[in-house]
């Protein structure tokens, strides 16, 4: 579904976020009834919903749960406000309230879209309504938190999840079952991982990624197990271990068999081009870039399919080229590919545009516009510094090994200090 087509806009700027949501059902070929099961209400409630109008009165909840499993970005169904406010709550003292933040976002969010690829969707859609369907919508909610929430306040519930994920499975008699609960499992495991990367913890990340794999196996489910294998491979690319990562993204291909979704293969191909860049190979690196922005185009209008919970797009395309080209000291690919970033740069992850920040950094510093790099390194670094980043702050750390002159100039020597003060 295309966000600026003009009958969406129309809809969203008007307040009738109903319509939205049934331009987008309708779009993606579902029925209100399956759209309800997915939601867990009913078919008559997202009658209504899509009924409501402008200026009608909508409970957010219902609102939230459609809007995230067609993928619809929030302030289109005027949930931005409502996001703001739970994020708030992040920041308030005490277990208690922390303990009711996370419930509350637990309850309006959803699982990722299940569209596209058969086998993901005829088994493991969360339409059942059962304890696989129930545990999915706490790790989208847990997902969702990541962009603006320190890991060190996650890791702790995700890992409390992944227990209880991981005991009803066990205790599942019922083979499909067990499977849906297997591949709950290997998400929310995933997730841990991902949470340990950005700590600085690369041993844990092993650990929950290689969880992950495991689980998707024991799923069944290749497509599943091609992206943990995928994300594997991504964080051994960027942790430096360009072989390891090459095998690991050549063992996701074998599991998606001959027919990969589109995503899968321009995600994984990018990834590729990140072991080349780890390898220092800037020929092979620029062809597998190339390629993953042709398969990326070819996704236009496309779903996104699950387990994919964000799009994967020209503009991640471009932001890879970026972390390439600061791995490779290619200012110009920096420079060439900063315009398409935008996207990505504008996005409300906050830990990920201070890791693109850095990577921008780099193209200025081998460029000689020293002033330019570190002042937008000092402003990363205080992100990683809000949300206890390690893996930022180490970023800023390289980048900071990366430039020695005799005599520093100012900038870099304020950059300096802040770094000599931080302790994670």
């Amino acid at each position: 579904m295309s966000w600026t087509s003009a009958a969406l806009r129309t809809a969203a700027q008007a307040g009738d976020y109903g319509r939205v949501i049934q331009l987008a059902r309708r779009d993606a070929r579902l029925s209100q009834k399956e759209m309800g099961e997915a939601c867990g209400v009913s078919q008559s409630a997202i009658s209504r919903l899509e009924k409501k109008g402008v200026g009608g009165t909508y409970d957010a909840k219902t609102l939230a749960r459609a809007a995230s499993h067609l993928q619809i970005p929030p302030h289109l169904v005027g949930l931005a406000d409502h996001a703001a406010a739970l994020a708030a709550n992040a920041d308030i003292g005490g277990s208690v309230e922390r303990r009711n933040f996370f419930g509350g976002v637990a309850a309006v969010a959803v699982a990722p879209v299940v569209a596209s690829f058969p086998a993901a969707s005829a088994e493991y859609t969360a339409s059942d309504g059962g304890s696989a369907a129930t545990l999915r919508m706490v790790t989208g909610g847990y997902r969702r938190l990541d962009g603006t929430t320190p890991s060190r306040q996650l890791v702790k519930p995700v890992l409390e999840h992944l227990q209880l994920t991981q005991a009803l499975t066990q205790s599942v008699e019922e083979h499909d079952q067990r499977n849906r609960l297997a591949a709950v499992g290997s998400e929310v495991a995933s997730l841990a991982g991902w949470l340990s990367w950005d700590m600085g913890d690369y041993g844990s990340a092993r650990t929950w990624y290689g969880s992950a794999i495991k689980s998707a196996r024991r799923a069944g489910n290749p497509l599943l197990a091609a992206y943990q294998l995928g994300s594997l491979a991504q964080f051994e690319a960027h942790a430096g271990n360009a072989s390891e990562g090459m095998l690991l993204v050549r063992a996701a291909r074998k599991a998606l068999g001959e027919r990969p979704p589109a995503i899968a293969e321009a995600w994984l191909t990018s990834i590729e081009a990140l072991c080349h860049a780890a390898a220092g190979d800037g020929p092979e690196t620029d062809v597998s870039l190339k390629e993953a922005a042709r398969l990326a185009g070819r996704m236009v209008g496309e779903s996104t399919p699950w387990p994919w919970v964000f799009t994967f797009n020209e503009s991640k395309v471009a932001a890879t080229r970026v972390a390439c080209g600061a791995k490779l000291g290619r200012a110009d690919w920096i420079t060439s590919a900063q315009d398409s970033v935008a996207a990505v740069l504008s996005s409300g992850h906050d830990k990920q545009r201070a890791l693109l920040i850095l990577d921008v950094a780099s193209g200025h510093l081998a460029s000689g516009r020293i002033d330019g790099a570190f002042a937008l390194a000092t402003g990363a670094l205080e992100t990683g510094v809000k949300y206890r980043s390690g893996r930022i702050v180490e970023r800023a750390r390289s980048l900071r090994r990366s430039y020695s002159p005799r005599l520093l100039p100012r900038v870099v020597r304020e950059f300096d200090d802040r770094l000599y003060e931080i302790f994670l």
